[in-house]
């Protein structure tokens, strides 16, 4: 995990809705094409989800919270 892994995650759990990595690039100070990646990173350990098909959409899952919570360790998932 990342700083800017955290920063993705807690952004979607504020804003509480899906955001493409555009968005979040320019909320967190991140330039856009690390944060797809880190999106999609995020995706394969079910922390985020990519909710639209056509344009990356991503949204926070139960896990993300839980991880944000401090309920899961991100050694755990790692790969």
């Amino acid at each position: 995990m990342t700083r800017a892994d955290d920063a993705i995650l807690e952004l979607l759990s504020e804003a509480g809705i899906a955001a493409n990595p555009s968005t979040i690039a320019f909320n967190i100070d991140y330039d856009r094409r690390y944060v797809s990646k880190r999106c999609r990173v995020l995706a394969e350990h079910g922390l985020v989800d990519r909710v639209h098909e056509g344009k990356a959409m991503y949204e926070i899952t139960e896990l993300g919270n839980n991880y944000l919570a401090g309920e899961v360790d991100g050694d755990t998932l790692e790969e």
